[in-house]
């Protein structure tokens, strides 16, 4: 697995530099040992789970005390939600990370994803950075919480 591309989303990857977080989280998916493809979403996941929990960050965070809604991570004020599942889920994820910030539960998050490619090598109709991030684009005066969007492979 490898970091591929970024998508400055409202100025979320300047929220992850003012924070000495931005090579942290992209370090995160330079992970050669760690092939793209089908099967290993639980690679990749338990891959995230355990470099987010050695920095402290909170996993599988309820967004809701009511709901069984969850964002990947969550650690002061950022938030990170990784999709590797299906496409339907991806602006779901966007929802979920716009109502934190709205909530003031965060200030920034960052949003990972397979590339396009990567996503094919995963299975069908799997989210992916391209499609995400010109939704991002299009819904930029809809979804306003600064957003890093990752893209690996």
């Amino acid at each position: 697995m490898k970091l591929q591309y970024i998508y400055d989303h409202h100025h979320g990857r300047a929220a992850w530099e003012e924070r000495d977080l931005y090579d942290w989280i992209t370090d995160v998916f330079e992970v050669p040992g760690i092939k793209v493809q089908s099967g290993s979403t639980n690679d990749i996941r338990n891959h995230i789970a355990n470099e987010f929990t050695a920095e402290g960050w909170a996993l599988n965070v309820k967004i809701d005390q009511e709901l069984r809604n969850t964002v990947t991570a969550i650690k002061d004020d950022l938030g990170f939600q990784i999709q590797t599942g299906n496409m339907s889920r991806a602006p779901y994820d966007l929802l979920k990370l716009e109502y934190l910030s709205q909530s003031k539960k965060i200030k920034a998050a960052a949003f990972a994803l397979p590339t396009k490619f990567a996503a094919s090598k995963i299975g069908s109709n799997i989210a992916n950075f391209e499609r995400v991030s010109k939704e991002l684009a299009v819904f930029e005066q809809v979804i306003h919480v600064p957003i890093l969007l990752i893209a690996f492979e």
